[in-house]
Order: C-alpha cells, then structure tokens, then sequence
C-alpha cells in the first residue's frame, strides 16, 4: 500500500477513491471500503482512501471536537488490511479548508485521477461545506452506491461508537466495531511509579489527548509474537499521584517480566472494572490496583475468547 503526504505532481493510474474521516474503522466503514475494492475490481480501477490529518473538527473547533476512535497508524493498517491501494493524507489546515468545491472537484479529476467516489450521503466538502455529493454527479464522476450497516435499526456510526465506550458499554461497542475496541502506540520510559508501587507497567504514549475512554480495564496486549497477554490498564491522568500533567496509558501485564520498552504494541479494552479515581494515600492506591487485578483475574478465568463474528 502506498500512502501519499502530498498530492501527486501527474496522476497515475485511475482510481475508485472513497473520501472521509473513517475514525475507528467500524463496521459501517469496513462494508464501505468493501464495496470499494469490489467496485474496483468489475471496473479495473486501484483502490484508494483520501482521508484527513487532524480531523476537520479538531481544525475548526478544537475545544468541542469528538474524541478520537483511532490513530493514523490505526486506520492505516486497517485500510491495508482490507485491500486498499492508495491512500492520499490531506494535511487538513488553513489552505485545505479554503479550497472551494468546484476547485476540490478538480484536484479529484486532474491530480488524482478519481474515476469512481464513494462517500457518505451526508458527505459536504469545499469551503463552507457548500459542495454536496450531487456534485460529484453533475460533474460526471461515478457515485459508486453507499452501503447502509444498521445495528438495531439504527445506523452504524463514529459517534454511536463514542457514546457507548464514553457510557462503558463495551459490548455494544465490540457489536458495532466486529472488534474488540483497541489503542496501538510506543512503549515508552515513563517515571517508574508503577514499579514503586510494586505493579510495573508500560507506559504507552498516547497520540491524542481526547480519547473515547478512561478509567481502570481488563485488556488483552499483544506485541510480535505475543499475543493477547492479560494485563490491566489505566487511561486517564493519575489523579493520585501529582504532577501529571499528560493523559497516560499504563498497562501492567500479568505475570510477566519482560523489556517492552520502546516495541509498538496493540492493546484491547476487554471490560471495564472501575473508573479512575483519586485516593488519599499511596498505600490505598496500592489496596485498590491488586484488587483491580483479582477482578481482571476472574474476568478472563470466567471468559471464552473468541474474536467476533
């Protein structure tokens, strides 16, 4: 797979290309890649994503912008998995969001070599959002029909996904992603706190300081050959211990002794224990972390894992 930081200078073979954010990769993203490459094949296009760095959002609004789902990284290895060709990252920043729709039509056509689009129907693209996917047709680009993914009869969706890791529901999500919700990143050095207190753990850095969750998990870790080791993990801030001022993944694996430091790893939020919470001594922090791990501990004994369907 290739993966473009910059609009190429010619256009190179033709494209079936679909346009947006696809944070989180969930189902409704996965039909629509699908249909993509389908779509590719029966007309002897390449496959290729245009998707956007920050999110538009996070652009024009930082302050209220959703939490991230994904990472690039992320979403990168998720559109290679699925067969994807190309893809064109849009560093979304002040000269992106000015370009209007007639001139974002054309960078499709002539840079690009866009034949087919697939979008969203509620797809808005070009300065102030005027241009819609009508346009798309009037300009003779082939609007490859958008898939609908429902799940209790309501639209799969970023923000459905959102909202159930936002409320806990780890179930619904895992139901709407056909994953387990997951978080890659480096394992970096942190201030060996953890293993003060007699529980080392990895300290993953964390991209984005919005994320979809917070609070204390059963996780699976998975780094090169290992795969799945449980662990427990805190995302949030450790309001106990101060001057943290960075929101902080820290994982502490069970019965394990390994250096991790440095590797990329790939972590997936099982079931939720407990929210974060702040304790007035370092002794009860240290209480409630092993009771945290009795509870992990009988939740994977109690557990079939089989990945979802």
């Amino acid at each position: 797979m290739q993966v473009f930081r910059h609009l190429p200078a010619t256009p190179g073979e033709p494209l079936a290309l679909a346009i947006g954010n696809f944070d989180g990769m969930h189902l409704g993203h996965q039909a629509l890649l699908h249909k993509l490459c389908e779509h590719a094949v029966a007309k002897n296009l390449t496959p290729a994503v245009m998707t956007f760095e920050p999110h538009p959002r996070e652009f024009f609004t930082p302050l209220n912008a959703p939490a991230r789902l994904s990472n690039l990284r992320e979403k990168l290895e998720y559109f290679q998995y699925i067969g994807i060709k190309k893809v064109f990252v849009c560093a979304f920043n002040k000269p992106f969001a000015a370009i209007n729709a007639q001139a974002f039509l054309s960078i499709l056509r002539e840079k690009l070599n866009a034949n087919s689009i697939l979008v969203g129907e509620d797809f808005k693209f070009g300065a102030k959002r005027v241009g819609t996917v009508d346009d798309f047709k009037t300009n003779g680009f082939d609007l490859i029909p958008m898939p609908s993914v429902d799940f209790n009869s309501e639209r799969i969706s970023s923000t459905r996904v959102r909202d159930a890791l936002f409320s806990g529901n780890l179930t619904l999500a895992t139901q709407l992603l056909g994953r387990h919700y997951s978080v890659s990143g480096k394992v970096m050095h942190g201030a060996k706190r953890g293993r003060e207190l007699g529980f080392p753990t990895a300290n993953i850095h964390m991209r984005h300081e919005r994320p979809a969750l917070t609070g204390v998990y059963a996780v699976k870790l998975s780094v090169g050959q290992l795969d799945g080791l449980n662990s427990v993990a805190n995302l949030g801030v450790r309001p106990t211990i101060a001057g943290v001022p960075k929101l902080l993944l820290e994982v502490h694996i069970l019965d394990f002794n390994g250096d991790l430091y440095g590797r990329h790893v790939h972590v997936e939020f099982m079931h939720k224990i407990r929210e974060e919470m702040k304790f007035d001594t370092l002794d009860a922090l240290k209480t409630q972390i092993a009771q945290d791990i009795i509870v992990a501990r009988q939740y994977f004994n109690q557990q079939d894992f089989k990945k979802p369907s």
